[in-house]
């Protein structure tokens, strides 16, 4: 699956949405590694990643040839700021309808249209990829991502009220939302 879009930015800044591939390995992996310092509504923190620039690039050229799965990136006069991605839920008959959605943008860049424009894009691709449902898993006082999820029409269908364990505050209730295609 491919995708590529250029968008203009809050701030008229023009930032270019396109799959992440095998020579964006090292760039991604270095932004993953600072989204997941700087909030504590992630899944991972930096010091459990074991994957290296290597494995990230392996990982991201496997990506840019799936017919259902894909990772974006957002990229800012040539740096990657923010990924984002759809990964099937399961190969099996009853699952095959189901993918999950997942981003994460470097805060610098928060508040500019950016998790709008990734989210919109991850919905079409997973449109395009046959699927009929796409779903989330949203730390339930980040209260910003979740609003933005139900312009794009998700909505909840349950919650988990230990679903992190987080290192700073404790227990985090995780949301689960999902999106009809």
């Amino acid at each position: 699956m491919r995708y590529h879009k250029t968008i203009t930015l809050k701030n008229s800044s023009l930032c270019t949405l396109r799959n992440a591939d095998f020579n964006d390995g090292a760039a991604v992996l270095e932004t993953f590694l600072l989204t997941h310092s700087q909030t504590d509504f992630l899944l991972s923190y930096p010091d459990e990643n074991t994957f290296t620039a290597e494995d990230e690039a392996r990982y991201l050229k496997e990506k840019s040839y799936s017919q259902d799965e894909i990772e974006i990136l957002a990229e800012i006069d040539g740096k990657v700021v923010g990924t984002a991605g759809i990964s099937k839920v399961g190969r099996h008959c009853k699952v095959k309808h189901r993918a999950e959605f997942g981003i994460g943008i470097d805060q610098k860049y928060w508040g500019l249209g950016i998790g709008k424009a990734l989210t919109g894009a991850c919905i079409e691709c997973a449109r395009v990829a046959g699927y009929r449902q796409l779903e989330l898993e949203c730390v339930a006082q980040n209260h910003a991502a979740s609003n933005l999820y139900r312009r794009f029409g998700f909505v909840e269908y349950g919650r988990n009220p230990m679903g992190f364990n987080s290192r700073i505050s404790g227990y985090q209730e995780l949301v689960y939302m999902r999106k009809e295609l």
